[in-house]
């Protein structure tokens, strides 16, 4: 990561600590298909007293950035809280986060078709495997485009003024 994403996290983290919601960008497919690459994702602070409860997605501070998963469950143990959050089509849980680490949660995702998510639509039961299964395909679509236009502009050039 460089000195722009660290900048970033941390005036995102300013904001966040004077209740202000913020709007940032998905840059992964760890929640696809609720949250999709390049979708806006709005994360609200947590009010002191309250916590975010499994179901929902919150974002958490990781280093130079945030991880944005699906909470999970929530251990107490030495009155400590510890929350467990997952990606949706991630493999394995997270590593246990503290309060103190948790960011916020997400209330809205706009995504690229312009379609608007609110958290109701946000708190569904994950499906695992299939969401991998979807990656996957998501990664082959991506391939498979670059290789036609790949091969379009191949064949254009061989015959150059044919269109």
């Amino acid at each position: 990561m460089d000195i722009t994403h660290t900048v970033m996290k941390e005036v995102g983290l300013l904001l966040l600590s004077e209740g202000k919601t913020i709007k940032v960008k998905a840059e992964g497919v760890s929640m696809y298909p609720v949250i999709k690459p390049g979708s806006m994702i709005y994360i609200e602070p947590l009010n002191s007293g309250s916590f975010p409860m499994p179901g929902e997605i919150v974002a958490w501070k990781r280093e130079m950035t945030f991880v944005v998963h699906r909470l999970v469950r929530i251990i107490i143990k030495n009155n400590q809280s510890f929350f467990i959050t997952r990606g949706d089509s991630s493999i394995y849980e997270d590593p246990p986060v503290t309060k103190d680490q948790l960011a916020g949660r997400i209330v809205r995702v706009d995504t690229l078709k312009g379609e608007v998510k609110g958290s109701d639509q946000l708190g569904i039961k994950s499906k695992y495997l299939f969401n991998r299964l979807l990656v996957w395909f998501y990664f082959k679509t991506i391939l498979l485009k670059r290789l036609f236009k790949f091969q379009n502009e191949r064949e254009n050039k061989s015959f150059p003024g044919i269109t």
